[in-house]
Parts: structure tokens; C-alpha cells; sequence
């Protein structure tokens, strides 16, 4: 019976990465409520726990796709990838109403600029103090400082290697789950009250993962709007940063 149901779960790979994040959701979402009185939301809690898990697939498999690499949890490579990550995104994008964007007027272009050149200034300088000094690897690691999807598409389109593209997702990752922590608690500070900011926070820091997760606990109503901002970010990391920022960096650095 047993391997009656560990054939049908490895058979059905993508059905089981569902019912696994579900479970692992529905965890979290317990431990969010139950022990931080929702103010460290369930999504942040869910983001730590794969990161566990991941590390410990890969311990044990020796691989490089972490879970993934157990047969059993095969499907959560493809419920992971870049197809689903984008639909969700667009998906989420559609709850923004078109007329509260327009009035983020140029103050959400200077946003998504400053956005985009300071987090990889910073990420740049990060990689220096240890030890890169080659342009590719310091602009890979800078545009995984602006989020963990730039730092992969522009490491590949200037010819980084897999380390470095890996470490770029890595400091992404960070910013993402620093983004979700910290948002609820920052929210009044920066008046992030309605629309308007919210695009223009989610401008600002980019990752779209961290801006959904920190508004949905800070206000679900604002989620669209920061998920439109940050779609917008990355969109112009992914364009800026192998060409304009890295021949800045080839410049300064060559």
C-alpha cells in the first residue's frame, strides 16, 4: 500500500509539489498567527522553511537543485521555475486598478532608478570587500543585489559563472526575506497607506516576493500595487544591468 501511494506521488510530480507547499503554507501560516500574532507573515516564515529544506535535499543528494533532487519532490523544480514564478506575478498584477498607478507620476520613475543603481552599487561594493574585482562577477553580484531574477539573467547574458550567478541569487534571496520582515514594521514610517506608495515602494526595493509577502502583512489591498512596482524594477534591472551598469563597471574596473 505504501509504495502503492510513493509510486503515485513520484508519478504525479507537480500534484505533490502542490500538496507540499500547501502543507508547508498552511504551517507556516500556524506559526505566523500562533506565535508572531501575524506581524512576521506566513509567506517569510514559508521562504526559511524551503531554504532548510532545500539545504538539507542537496546535503543529502549531493545535487543542485536542493529539494528537487529527491525523486519524490522532482515536481517542485517545475512548480518553482520561471513559468509559474511569472504567472503568479502577472496574475497578482491584475488586481491594480489602472487609474490609482497613474498618479505615481515621475516621482515612480526616480524610484525605480534609484532602486535599481543603489542596491547594485551596494552589491558591488559587497563583492569587492571580498575579493572580486573582475566586471562580470562584480556586476552579477550587483544585479543580485537588485533582486535574485536580475542576477541570474545578466550573469548568463555577460558570462558569469555558475558560483558567481549563484551568489547573486543568494544576496537577492536575503534583500527578499529582509524586505518581507521589515515592511510591517516600517509601513507607518514611510506612510505606506495607500496605492501611490505602495508602487513607489515597491519601485524602491524591487523584490517582488519580499514586497507581496511584507504588504500582505502589513495591508492585502496594497499587494497589486507594490507587485506592479516591483515587476517594473525588475524589468529594468534585467535591462540596465547587462548593458549600461556593467559597462560602467568594465569601465571603472576594467
Amino acid at each position: 500500500m505504501i509504495e502503492v501511494i510513493f509510486n503515485s506521488l513520484m508519478n504525479n510530480g507537480l500534484i505533490t509539489a502542490f500538496a507540499v507547499i500547501g502543507i508547508t503554507m498552511y504551517i507556516s501560516h500556524f506559526i505566523s498567527s500562533r506565535f508572531t500574532k501575524g506581524r512576521v507573515h506566513g509567506s517569510a516564515i514559508a521562504i526559511l522553511i524551503g531554504l532548510v529544506l532545500a539545504y538539507f535535499g542537496g546535503l543529502n543528494t549531493g545535487g543542485e537543485k536542493g529539494l528537487a533532487d529527491i525523486s519524490l519532490f522532482s515536481g517542485i523544480g517545475l512548480m518553482g521555475g520561471g513559468m509559474l514564478r511569472d504567472f503568479a506575478i502577472v496574475a497578482t498584477v491584475f488586481g491594480a486598478r489602472l487609474d490609482e498607478l497613474k498618479k505615481v507620476g515621475l516621482i515612480g520613475l526616480i524610484s525605480l532608478l534609484v532602486g535599481t543603481v543603489v542596491p547594485f552599487i551596494v552589491g558591488v561594493s559587497v563583492a569587492l570587500a571580498f575579493g572580486y574585482n573582475d566586471p562580470v562577477s562584480l556586476t552579477t553580484i550587483g544585479a543580485g543585489a537588485i533582486t535574485y531574477i536580475v542576477g541570474p539573467v545578466t550573469g548568463a547574458a555577460i558570462g558569469a559563472n555558475s558560483t558567481v550567478m549563484a551568489l547573486s541569487i543568494a544576496a537577492g534571496v536575503i534583500k527578499s526575506i529582509t524586505v518581507m520582515l521589515t515592511t510591517p514594521y516600517m509601513a507607518k514610517f514611510v506612510g505606506l497607506t495607500n496605492p501611490r506608495t505602495a508602487v513607489i515602494f515597491g519601485g524602491a526595493m524591487g523584490t517582488a516576493s519580499g514586497v507581496a509577502g511584507g504588504l500582505a502583512a502589513t495591508n492585502p489591498k496594497l499587494v497589486p500595487y507594490g507587485a506592479m512596482g516591483a515587476t517594473f524594477h525588475t524589468g529594468i534591472g534585467c535591462l540596465l544591468c547587462p548593458s549600461v551598469l556593467f559597462l560602467a563597471t568594465k569601465f571603472i574596473f576594467g
